[in-house]
């Protein structure tokens, strides 16, 4: 398996691991429920260097970046991120990912860790723009704070601007601790929050230089287990889970990031004969009603009929009791929004809940 440059700080900080698309990486530190606490009420500080990162440059960069995503790129402006989708010719996605713009000719994409390799061979297939593509994720490493003090810890860090005036979805290039640093602000876990993209010679000096005032702040390390509990309190979708390359935007809830107005991209055309068609599942958001926890793959009922499967299911440490998504029949949404869920051959009581959770 891969390790992120941070392998052996995590060991000294007796973490314990787990095989996350092909890297070895935290699953926690202490506890989930601790670490997911600590983000929700002071920071946390996560390491990420595992996700993938392209540079696309040159004349051709904006109108292949264009052409891959369904969301308009032509709307950034420098120093702003776009969340959007790459789609196939049949409308699924192939993934999710952030465009960051530098300038109009170059772009950072930041991808999952585990379609590295498939989303950069994607990007080159269907360069015909002249674009220049170098996938920088191995001496690429980023570590996120998150959590409502991190405006507060980091600050500090950087001495020739305030890091509250990065507002959301924007970037600055800078430098934290002495070291050159690209400073974004996305927030995944629902919080206030930064993610800090530097060499990946230089990612143990930051995390050294961070930690200490983390721990000061009764914060944590936070590791891959958290981080999916807060994000799917946040409503937040994940690649693999909840979505992938046979489902297309509009049956997971990411319509609106389908900007497809006066525009070309990869899966336009398939995507509107779906959406004319009609859309004949969707994704809803639960809560159980009963201390059972629904995980992926379990069966929904509704009236005792088969109508749809749980996609993502976690306990929620900030509401205390479990949530998830799943993907249900168009037609089977009860108008009393309460369904069943089969867990180990008994049915549990749910009811459809908007996300975000929290």
């Amino acid at each position: 398996m891969k390790r992120t440059p941070l392998y052996q700080v995590h060991k000294s900080l007796n973490a314990k691991f787990t095989e996350f698309g092909g890297w070895e990486m935290p699953l926690q530190y202490s506890s989930i429920v601790k670490e997911h606490l600590a983000v929700r009420a002071t920071v946390g500080l996560f390491d990420l260097s595992h996700m993938g990162e392209f540079e696309v440059r040159g004349e051709g960069a904006s109108a292949l970046v264009q052409k891959l995503s369904t969301n308009d790129v032509g709307r950034l402006t420098d120093g702003r991120v776009l969340y959007t989708l790459f789609c196939n010719e049949t409308g699924g996605i192939v993934d999710d990912l952030l465009i960051y713009r530098h300038a109009d000719n170059h772009y950072m994409l930041v991808v999952n860790a585990a379609n590295i390799e498939k989303d950069f061979a994607w990007v080159e297939t269907h360069n015909n723009t002249g674009a220049e593509i170098k996938d920088v994720s191995e001496h690429t490493a980023l570590i996120a704070l998150q959590g409502p003090k991190a405006i507060d810890i980091l600050n500090p860090f950087v001495p020739k601007r305030d890091v509250s005036e990065i507002s959301f979805f924007r970037f600055a290039v800078d430098e934290v601790a002495g070291i050159p640093t690209t400073i974004s602000r996305t927030g995944y876990t629902g919080e206030t929050g930064f993610e800090l993209y530097v060499n990946a010679n230089s990612a143990e000096g930051l995390w050294n230089a961070l930690y200490p005032a983390v721990m000061e702040a009764d914060g944590q390390p936070v590791g891959l287990g958290a981080r999916d509990t807060l994000r799917l309190e946040a409503g937040l979708r994940l690649y693999g889970m909840d979505m992938n390359d046979d489902t297309n935007p509009y049956e997971v809830g990411l319509s609106k990031f389908v900007k497809s107005k006066n525009r070309q991209f990869i899966g336009k055309n398939a995507l509107l004969k779906e959406k004319k068609k009609g859309i004949a599942k969707q994704m809803v958001g639960f809560q159980m009603l009963d201390r059972a926890v629904a995980r992926a793959g379990y069966v929904v009922y509704q009236d005792g009929e088969q109508v749809g499967s749980v996609t993502s299911g976690a306990p929620s440490p900030s509401l205390k009791y479990a949530i998830g998504f799943a993907t249900v029949s168009s037609q089977a949404i009860p108008d009393d929004g309460e369904i069943d869920i089969e867990i180990r051959g008994r049915m549990h009581p749910a009811k459809i809940v908007t996300a975000p959770f929290i």
